[in-house]
Order: structure tokens, then sequence, then C-alpha cells
């Protein structure tokens, strides 16, 4: 009996293979994950797709196989307002598809997967799913034992680390499969909460705005959002003068520089103040204290603060840092990257004493750990109520070899904030003083760093706190009611600033924590410490803005393009724009997930919004997109007409056509107005050959104008 809904011709063969009783299936997310896992378990016969062994036989799937059909599939295939909205019922699972010129086909590599995976299930009594613990990985499998028919039961291997130990332990204590249907049933719900959302927004808006070339998404479009609205408001920002007033008080070869306890808005009262003070002028010292202070260790990384801290040290974007976290993962060195957690729970903690014996043995921080007390750790990482399905980053105890630069940069990054993190305060000293001139206040605030604690094993500029002010404000100290010479002042005119403009940094940050903003309590609420999208969504979201050129990478901000604020000036006083609304969707997908609401509560909310949301699209009035007009630079008179598919031009025997997609990749508005003003587009990364090699390249003309691929030259001068 093989515990199917329908027949699916696994082996593609047409032969039915043998069934084996006591065979179990084990499914992995990824081929390098499933090779590791069969050989911990002795699957040593090595097949295509499989490996098989020891009563094992393991598969793996590609990422996500199966996915939710476009709507093609449900008859939808103009792009009408009479067609809006679509509400599928129910929705359709379909076999990877990807994008080429003639639309969207049957990603081959997938289809053959399925098959393998199908004989393989079908072969066996009993499955054991081990993608990545966590809800997308919980998706990956259920959408495939749904798309291939089974309803043979299966078990859960939930580990946080690929160690040979994690993968054994976690074997002989699989967990039921149905203790994850919630975490299924809101990762199903959110993936068919996008797919209304942004599929129905983005054909609304193709319909409102005449354009195809543009879309909306639940996630995307708030940060769009944020994005342009912080530049907006940098560069509308009006600056307005202020004036700080100071004295310097001296004894013997120390001064002390005090600032006036109030910031003069006019210049006039400024200067009167300034004036004030005179060579003769004398300062009463009127409060003198000194007081202890510590700074807490920072607690351990969980994947944002991670890609926060690359993108800061390093420059890494969140997209390369979470790709290099992934590999430090699969190579057995890290912990289960894709976490929102910064504390381990107590059973963790048993092992960290040793895991930290040998971070410092590394060389980073082997001076460090000659004065660093493994017998008195700090525990404020330790708990085990804030731990979500995995505990927060830390390094596994294998030596790491063989590393790339990058990759040994976030492993020692990894280590040393797990130092930091089990290390004492940072013990300081702060002295504020103030005193009395000519009738006005002043005060002088120091801060001396009297233990560093943690803050010795990077010992960054960036972790100072607000009270150790960079400039040097002296050392002197004088005695309360001690009457001093001025020995000088100063006048110093000064200007408001705006605020700046997003880094990669600052924007997981703000995505992290925009929820402050929400006026919504409850919305609020929920989004406070989820914000928008997840952890292991938000470097992908970025990444989404800047393939759609909505946003683009200037030095180390984010800013808008010209087409990311002319969407975001159509939508931004919509629902669709505002951070509440995923606000809103978090707390019920976390009921979802805690049993606490039933998905078709939640799906019905979601198919009344995008009724709602789609109508408000189609009204909008969209202004007329400033066009840009090129010269054909193979007629020389003809102009190129930029379609949502093609770029032509419009001169008649011309014949010059550029389709925007090109392998894998289209081409932006940008990198079309770079190849028909200059003949080539910038580098553009991670085209993808038929083979699926990735490569970088730029699109140029060839001589008889076909679009053609450049490559970049290495370090000799010759091309890659």
């Amino acid at each position: 009996m093989s515990n199917r809904r329908f027949p699916f011709s696994g082996s593609g063969s047409g032969e039915r293979l043998k069934f084996y009783p006591n065979m179990k299936a084990i499914i992995a997310e990824k081929p390098s994950v499933g090779m590791d896992i069969a050989r911990v378990v002795g699957a040593t016969d090595k097949k295509d797709g499989y490996c098989t062994g020891n009563g094992y036989m393991v598969t793996w799937a590609l990422g996500h196989l199966v996915s939710l059909a476009m709507p093609g599939a449900y008859g939808y295939t103009k792009t009408s307002a009479e067609n809006l909205p679509m509400l599928p019922d129910p929705f359709r699972l379909v076999s990877r598809q990807v994008r080429t010129d003639k639309g969207m086909v049957t990603d081959i590599a997938a289809a053959k997967q399925l098959k393998i995976i199908d004989s393989v299930f079908d072969r066996c009594d009993s499955i054991i799913v081990a993608t990545d613990c966590a809800r997308e990985g919980e998706l990956i499998f259920r959408w495939i034992y749904s798309y291939l028919g089974y309803t043979k039961p299966f078990k859960r291997l939930w580990i946080s680390s690929l160690t040979d130990e994690a993968i054994r332990e976690g074997l002989a204590n699989l967990r039921d499969g149905s203790d994850y249907d919630s975490l299924y049933a809101a990762a199903d719900c959110r993936a068919k909460a996008d797919w209304l959302v942004g599929m129905n927004a983005s054909r609304a808006l193709a319909i409102a705005s005449g354009s195809a070339n543009n879309s909306i998404g639940r996630v995307q479009t708030p940060t769009l959002a944020m994005i342009c609205a912080r530049f907006k408001e940098n560069r509308n920002f009006v600056s307005t003068p202020y004036w700080q007033l100071h004295l310097t008080l001296k004894r013997q070869d120390a001064h002390r520089m005090f600032i006036h306890t109030e910031e003069f808005k006019e210049k006039d009262a400024a200067e009167a103040a300034y004036r004030k003070i005179t060579s003769g002028s004398v300062a009463t010292v009127t409060g003198s204290e000194h007081k202890k202070t510590f700074q807490q260790a920072p607690l351990l990384y969980d994947l944002t603060t991670l890609q926060k801290d690359c993108n800061v040290h390093y420059d890494l974007t969140a997209e390369k840092t979470l790709s290099i976290a992934q590999s430090l993962y699969e190579k057995k060195l890290i912990s289960y990257p894709r976490t929102g957690s910064r504390h381990i729970p107590e059973d963790v903690m048993l092992y960290i004493p040793s895991l930290l014996g040998k971070v410092v043995s590394m060389p980073e921080f082997r001076e460090y750990g000659q004065s660093f007390d493994l017998s008195s750790l700090n525990t404020r990482s330790v708990d085990d109520t804030k731990v979500t399905d995995h505990h927060a980053l830390i390094i596994t105890g294998i030596i790491p070899e063989g590393l790339s630069e990058a990759e040994s940069t976030v492993y020692t990054l990894i280590a040393g904030r797990m130092l930091e993190a089990f290390s004492p305060p940072c013990e300081k000293e702060l002295l504020v003083m103030e005193c009395a001139c000519e009738g006005m206040a002043f005060r002088s605030r120091s801060s001396s760093i009297v233990r560093p604690g943690w803050r010795g094993v990077f010992a960054r500029k960036e972790d100072r706190e607000k009270d150790e002010p960079e400039r040097d404000g002296g050392t002197a100290e004088f005695a309360e009611d001690e009457t001093v010479p001025v020995m000088g002042h100063g006048l110093a005119q000064k200007k408001t600033l705006p605020k700046p403009l997003y880094t990669e940094a600052t924007l997981l940050a703000a995505m992290e924590t925009c929820g402050k903003n929400i006026t919504d309590e409850q919305a609020k609420e929920a989004i406070k410490d989820l914000g928008i999208g997840t952890p292991a969504t938000r470097a992908a979201i970025i990444t989404t803005l800047v393939k759609r050129d909505y946003i683009a990478r200037s030095g180390k901000s984010i800013i808008p393009t010209e087409k990311g604020m002319y969407i975001y000036e159509a939508v931004k006083d919509m629902r669709v724009a505002d951070v509440g609304l995923t606000g809103s969707w978090e707390k019920t997908l976390a009921q979802v997930e805690g049993h606490t609401l039933d998905t078709e509560t939640f799906m019905q909310s979601i198919r009344d919004y995008t009724r709602r949301a789609t109508e408000e699209i189609l009204r909008l009035e969209f202004p007329a997109m400033q066009e840009r007009a090129f010269t054909c630079p193979k007629c020389k008179t003809g102009k190129i007409i930029l379609r949502s598919k093609v770029a032509r031009c419009a001169h008649d025997g011309c014949g010059l056509l550029v389709f925007r997609r090109i392998l894998n990749k289209e081409l932006t508005d940008t990198h079309m107005e770079q190849l028909f003003s200059s003949g080539t587009t910038r580098l553009i990364k991670g085209f993808k050959g038929k083979k699926g090699v990735p490569f970088d390249a730029a699109v140029t003309f060839d001589a008889e104008y076909n679009t053609v691929f450049s490559f970049p030259k290495t370090g000799n001068g010759k091309k890659k």
C-alpha cells in the first residue's frame, strides 16, 4: 500500500518499483545536507537524486520544488479589471516554474527531482522530514508531500546544527509530524496571502498606471515606502543654525571644557552671552559627581543583528551575509542561521565553556583570552523563555578549514560575539561637573573606562556610548564651590541635521522595529518584535527592490530610483504601503501558529482585504511618468520605445529590438538607459547559464547591434 491519493509516474519507467516495508525515507532541503545525513545514517550507496543503505533512502529537495500556480492556471490569462480580484479556491500546487522569453515553463531539474522523491517515498513505509527547521523548511516539505499525494505518516527531525552529533541526537528523538501542523498552516497562509495581495495589487497597478513593469507586495511596498519617506525627509530638510557657548578652566597643565546648558537659537542672544565673559571672569564650581556605570555585554547574534554588523564593519550586504552564514551552517561550523532569537536555553549553556575555550584559542582572540575567566560567565544571553524555533547563533566547535576570506570574516564575527556576550560588562566612570559664570550655567561630562570587559574583544570605536564624547574635553578636576579663573571661551555655530539616509544596516534595524510608528495599539504590539518580514526574508526583500529598479545603492546609502519614487507617490496613502498591515497580519499569523486562530478565518480576512485593496488601486489616477527618449544607436534617427517586455526602434526599416529578459535576468529601465546611451550596461550580477552556473557580465551591442555579454577583466587584464 503506497498511501497516496493519486498515481504519479515516480520512476518515469512505467514499472512498479519494489516496496521495502521497513525502509525509512529521509528528505532534506538540499543535496549537500542530504549527503551529510546519508553518511551519518549509513546510506552510502549513491544513486541519481538519492542515497540508500542501512534501512534508509535519503533524498532531497532543491529549495522550493513546488509552488502556487500562476494566475494563468486558473484561467486569468489577461490583465483586465473584469478579472480582478483573482481569488482561487482552492489554490493549486505546481512543479516549480521558471520565467523564459516564452513565459513561465516547468523547471526541468525540479520536475526530475520530484519524480525521484516520489519513487523514494513510494518504496518506503515512513518518512522523516529533515528540511530546514523553520517555517519555510516546513512549507517546502508539506507542499511536496501534498503535490505528490501522499498520506503516509512522517516524523520530524528538528535540530539547530548539522554536526554529526546533532543529527544522531535528533534522529534518536524524532517528533511527530503533526506537532508542526500549525507551523505549516502559518507558512501556507502567509504564502497564499502574499499571492493574493501581490498578484492582484500588481495587476491592478498595471491597469491603473498603463505599465506592466511594476509590482506591489505585502512586504516590499511598505519597505519601499520607508525608504522613499526617509529620502524625501532628508532631501526636503531645512537646516536651522544654532549657537553653542563654551568656556575653558585650567589647572596646572590640565584643562576642562564646559558647555552652556542651553543652545542659543538666535545669533544676537548668543553673541550677547559671549560678550558677558571677559578676561577677568571667574567660574564657580557648583557640582562635581563621580558615578560608576556599566555597559552591558551585547546579546548573542540573531540573523538580523549579524547582517547589521556585517554591513557596518565589512560593507557586506544582507543577502551576502545570509549566503555566507548558510554556507558556514552547511559546513557544520555554526548553528542554524535563520534565527530570530538572541538567547540560548539552559541545556545549550552547558556546552558554552568548552566552545569559548576554542574561541580564545583563535589567533584573533588569544590576547583577550589570557584574562578571560571561563569559570565566571555572563549569563545575560541564557533564557529558555526567549528562545523561539531556534536559539541564537553560536559556533559548533568544529575547527574551520579552507574558508574564503568572507567566510572567515563572518565566522570570526560570530565567534567574537560569543566571547563578548559571555564577558563581564564594561565598567566606566562618569564625571559630571557644573559651574556658573556671569550668571550662566555650564556643564562638563566625561567618561573613562575602568575595566573594558566585553569591549576588549574587538576594541571598536563603534561600541562607544553617548556619554563618551568623541572630542577631548580635558581631564582637569575641580572641587565643589571652588572658584577658578576662566582661561578661554568660544562661540561655535552649528546647524540641525536631517535623519540620515538609510544604509542596509539601518534599514534592517528599521524593518525590525518599525512598529513604534504604528498608531493602532494591537498592531503595534504585534509588530514590535517581528517588524516587517522575518529575519530570513529581509535580505531578499531588499534584493527584490533593487532588482525591480525601485531602489539603488549609493555608496553605503540606499535611495529610491525615479521608478521607485513614482510608485511610492501613487500608493503612499494606501494600506498596501502601511507597516500596520504587516503588523496585523503578523499578529494573526502568530495566532495561527499558536493554535488560537483557524486558517479559514485568517484567509477570509485576506480575501476581504484583497477586494478592497484592488478596488482602491484601480481608482488611482497616475501622473504621467517622465518618458525617457533615446536616439537609436543603430539608425541614428529613430527613437527607442521602451515596453514592459521589449525595447524597439520606432523608425521603419531599422529593426533594432532588445528583449528585457536575458536568461534569468530582467533588464531594468536603468539598464536600458545605460545600454542605449553608452552601448553597454554596468556589470549585472547573477546571470545563470544553461547548466545553471552563475556568472556576472555586462550586456553590450555587437557590430550588428545584437545584445551580447561582456565579461569583466581579471587582475592580469584578461577577461574571465
